[in-house]
């Protein structure tokens, strides 16, 4: 049987104290309904139905894409009145798995067990055992069947007892809930129709309603305020923490690491603490991750060293570079192999080859480096000239002194030798020593500027 997914994001979000829908909240970097609509694919939906309502055009523009289907809840009418917003349009011969856009660390495998649960002919619903249940809809179950699910307000004082809650993810036939759904009621202080209340229906018409477990309260915890979005996101972490040490990374502290994109990590990884990941990014074997790192969107070649302090985006590195502390590689930094950037160096757009060195307070921009080439340190290359960027070229071997500008487009050619203090804005040749200076002057009776007396 086919499965639909109908996915509730109709909710403003009110205690979240913020502009930005409920479901646009960021969780590891990603909104909320991403990881619902991630886990939803996960288990081979072949139809994705997105209900949405406060801020709709917000939460469809960040998710332009032609694999959902989208339906408007115009009014708040309860749970129920949303499923009946997305129905319509939906085969009759589909299982149907109602999810919640802001419950995301819901994991694919427990869906699974729902879903195998659930039958031809059959219903499930995800629980879970809560420490503090006071407040949920509470599950009465004879056995594995389900009986009803039973409100706060409503239950006995022995119902209250119960420990096991209703999450609202349930699996039916569509056919079956198309019927139900238009016998729901809206006689409540509320005035809404309950899509927990489809559970007394379906056992009043002998159909079995299998319960079944999640593993933990921290993967079906709905996120309403922003207290329990760090929850979340803590739990989250310590999930991603987890999986990589079963992969053989080693962490120092698990719960100061934060992953917000895909980190893929090569065998004898060791990251420090306060390292954060974001976008796709990948190390390779024995790379080392100091502590206080952020990494966006590259990749680190086997064998290196990121010192502490850095600040890496849209670079990569090939195998044995050191990098920092207090680096900072930008989008198009491509180092070789036994590249050395060392503190408060800053590269953007330019290729390093293989053993060159740029080791202290340099800004290298828009650049070709060759091979085993030193760059002194205070060396600038000037590649803005107000309205157009410009190349340089350092051919292999050259020595760079301290403190030069180098000012593009220039070519330094191979095992070129320029001077401390030069601003070099032609050609320099090969296996020579350039120089540019002014002549050393002193300005005799000079006085510095003094402030005028008030």
């Amino acid at each position: 049987m086919n499965l639909s997914i109908v996915i509730l994001a109709a909710g403003q979000g009110k205690r979240m104290g913020s502009d930005l829908p409920k479901v646009l909240q960021p969780l590891a970097g990603k909104p909320l309904l991403y990881h619902v609509i991630a886990c939803a694919r996960d288990v081979g939906a072949a139809d994705i139905c997105v209900v949405y309502g406060h801020g709709g055009e917000h939460v469809q523009a960040a998710f332009a894409e032609p694999s959902l289907r989208w339906a408007l809840q115009a009014e708040q009418l309860g749970t129920g009145h949303a499923v009946m917003q997305a129905v319509p349009e939906m085969p009759d011969d589909h299982r149907v798995l109602v999810l919640y856009g802001d419950v995301p660390l819901l994991r694919p495998a427990t869906l699974r067990r729902l879903i195998d649960a659930c039958g031809d002919d059959d219903a499930a619903v995800l629980t879970v055992n809560a420490d503090d249940p006071f407040g949920y809809g509470r599950i009465v179950r004879d056995g594995d069947k389900v009986l009803r699910s039973v409100e706060e307000k409503d239950a006995t004082e022995v119902e209250r007892t119960i420990a096991e809650i209703n999450t609202g993810v349930f699996c039916c036939p569509a056919d079956k809930l198309k019927g139900w759904l238009k016998r729901l009621g809206n006689d409540n202080r509320q005035g809404e129709y309950y899509l927990t209340d489809v559970i007394g229906i379906a056992v009043a018409d002998g159909v079995s309603v299998h319960g079944i477990k999640a593993d933990s309260w921290v993967e079906i915890m709905g996120i309403n305020d922003k207290k329990q979005l760090a929850e979340a996101e803590r739990a989250l972490q310590h999930r991603r923490a987890e999986a990589l040490m079963s992969q053989g990374v080693g962490l120092a502290d698990p719960a100061r690491l934060d992953i917000r994109g895909t980190l893929t990590c090569g065998k004898d990884v060791y990251i420090d603490v306060n390292a954060i990941f974001e976008g796709d990014v990948i190390l390779g074997d024995n790379v080392r991750i100091e502590s206080n790192n952020l990494i966006r969107d590259s990749e680190i070649g086997a064998g290196t060293v990121v010192h502490s302090n850095c600040h890496i985006e849209g670079a990569a590195t090939g195998p044995d570079c050191e990098i920092g502390p207090f680096a900072r590689l930008r989008p198009g930094a491509e180092l070789a192999d036994t590249v050395k950037v060392g503190n408060f160096v800053e590269i953007k757009k330019s290729t390093v080859a293989t053993g060159s060195k740029v080791n202290h307070l340099t800004y290298i921009g828009d650049t070709d480096i060759g091979r085993k080439v030193n760059v002194g340190a205070g060396t600038i290359t000037c590649n803005y000239d107000g309205a157009n960027k410009h190349r340089t070229t350092i051919g292999d071997g050259a020595f760079i002194g301290s403190g030069v500008e180098l000012v593009a487009p220039v070519e330094i050619g191979a095992g070129a030798t320029i001077g401390a203090g030069s601003t070099i804005s032609k050609f320099a040749p090969p296996d020579e020593l350039t120089v540019q200076r002014s002549r050393q002057t002193t300005i005799k009776n000079w006085q510095a500027p003094r402030k005028k007396d008030k």
